[in-house]
């Protein structure tokens, strides 16, 4: 089997879950929280092409893809001027300001029925929708005006760092301090963490929760932050691994 792909569970009311793959078949392992991992993880390669029901498997050693099998979306790297052959984006958009804890905040657009599920897939704490207008290109002409105040970025290293924390009240109010918000958002992923994950790459432990791409495991005392981007592409065998792993101070 190899992991193939992941579902946050943003996009639909269905559970988080890593896509897995045999050869044959895809399936959802699910990743509720309480669900007992027990996996060892293998060789890693391209992880191929996924459809709708099936997968296309590469044996290509690059990971997660292939130079064949990876994809750039254009739009990320627009500032304003359409990067495509013709402009696409003629539906409303949304600039929005998302929070994570404690004083990162991060600018960023979307299409506007899209909003709710684009800051649950990043594992945003907390957000502020500023404007809607008519389409792609002004709203990341808004986004390209606010980069010098906001990061249109922020690295899944960083969030993992302080998943353990709240946001700052008084950070986030001076943030929205020169913006009226249309709408405001506060996200709870049941995590309820007192100190900070250790960040690991590993498929083995009792499942805790999910914040965006972030899986939290719990193993032998110690809580796990695992991108769940770095999975895939790993062949998976049955059984926890034994590799020595690093505990947090808790568990002494």
């Amino acid at each position: 089997m190899q992991i193939v792909g992941y579902d946050t569970g943003a996009a639909d009311e269905r559970s988080p879950a890593l896509l897995v793959s045999d050869a044959r078949t895809l399936s959802r392992e699910r990743l509720d929280s309480g669900t007992e991992l027990s996996y060892t993880l293998g060789e890693r390669h391209c992880a191929g092409t996924l459809g709708d029901d099936d997968h296309v498997a590469c044996d290509r050693p690059d990971a997660p893809y292939c130079d064949a099998h990876a994809s750039t979306w254009v739009c990320a790297r627009c500032t304003g001027t359409c990067l495509k052959d013709e402009m696409d984006c003629h539906e409303d958009h949304a600039v929005y300001l998302a929070a994570f804890a404690p004083t990162t905040f991060k600018v960023g657009v979307t299409r506007e029925w899209r909003l709710d599920t684009r800051l649950r897939e990043q594992g945003a704490d907390r957000a502020a929708h500023l404007r809607t207008v008519t389409n792609g290109r002004v709203a990341r002409e808004i986004e390209s005006d606010l980069a010098d105040r906001f990061p249109d970025r922020v690295r899944v290293p960083d969030k993992v760092a302080t998943l353990h924390r709240d946001v700052d009240d008084d950070a986030w109010a001076d943030a929205l301090a020169d913006f009226s918000p249309l709408d405001t958002f506060a996200f709870d992923y049941g995590l309820d963490l007192d100190a900070r994950p250790v960040a690991e790459t590993l498929a083995s432990g009792t499942v805790v929760g999910t914040q965006g791409r972030v899986l939290v495991l719990e193993r032998a005392g110690t809580t796990y932050a695992v991108d769940m981007r770095d999975l895939v592409g790993y062949e998976l065998r049955a059984g926890a691994t034994d590799r020595s792993l690093q505990a947090s101070l808790g568990t002494f």
